[in-house]
């Protein structure tokens, strides 16, 4: 049985809509012009990157993104990054934390900055592209995931008008405080949905006081997919495959982080 098409006049949620987007965060990955064929393979007929380079040392040199358009949904998708290259700061327990969006909470600096140098232009194009009434969509795995999740409370908080109408994240490491995450809870209810597959670490980090915003979707060890992490078997279900060091190369930790996993294990499930 293969996947429909994706669905430009999808609303809330659905595995199908999410294997999509999923699709739309590993595309955000690669070269413009490989993104943008693909954008047009998915019958959008508009397409604009993104690329800024950062105000402060990160183990990636920019921030990447791109907007798409159709004449019923606008998609808004974030490059990540390998778990490799975002150790060292997402573990850094001095790292300060700043003022949230429009003042709520306290967000990680390193997803303030990285979000920063390039939300302003993509707020203009969401604007400039939303002319039909379209339905608006975020996603991002990995660092692309705290950005799809900040962008998005960006919206809300500062031009209501734009804001998603879902927000898919693939995963996403923890992004903000917990008064953040209540208000952006709060204003998002139903509109975002935080893939985590079993063992994958960077959902792990950074440590306390940062947290998670909630609608959780959870894939177990044999890969199907959950709405909650279950309340029974959860140790059991973390502790096969798992490694001594989960940031280890050949480790479940990494293994279960990288995009192409969060695509497949969808596939199955909708399959």
């Amino acid at each position: 049985m293969s996947v429909a098409p994706l669905d430009h006049s999808a609303s809330g949620y659905s595995p199908t809509h999410a294997y999509w987007l999923a699709h739309a965060a590993r595309a955000a990955y690669q070269p413009p012009e490989k993104a943008e064929q693909l954008a047009r393979d998915w019958k959008f007929d508009r397409f604009r990157h993104f690329s800024a380079p950062h105000t402060m040392p990160f183990p990636i040199e920019d921030t990447q993104a791109y907007v798409a358009a159709s004449e019923h949904m606008v998609l808004v998708a974030f490059r990540g990054t390998e778990p490799e290259q975002i150790r060292d700061w997402l573990t850094d327990t001095a790292t300060p934390p700043v003022p949230g969006p429009d003042g709520k909470g306290y967000v990680h600096i390193g997803f303030h900055r990285a979000l920063d140098v390039v939300h302003p232009q993509i707020r203009e194009t969401v604007a400039e592209f939303k002319d039909n009434g379209q339905s608006v969509w975020f996603t991002g795995h990995s660092l692309g995931g705290a950005l799809a999740m900040l962008s998005g409370a960006r919206m809300y908080f500062e031009a209501p008008n734009l804001t998603p109408h879902g927000v898919y994240t693939y995963g996403q490491p923890r992004t903000c405080d917990a008064a953040l995450a209540t208000a952006y809870d709060t204003a998002l209810k139903g509109r975002t949905f935080r893939f985590v597959n079993n063992n994958d670490i960077v959902p792990q980090v950074p440590p306390t006081p940062f947290r998670h915003v909630e609608a959780l979707r959870y894939f177990d060890a044999d890969g199907r997919l959950h709405d909650r992490i279950p309340a029974v078997g959860l140790l059991a279900d973390k502790v096969r495959g798992a490694t001594a060091d989960p940031f280890a190369p050949a480790g479940d930790g990494i293994r279960d982080h990288f995009i192409d996993r969060y695509v497949a294990l969808l596939e199955k499930n909708v399959r």
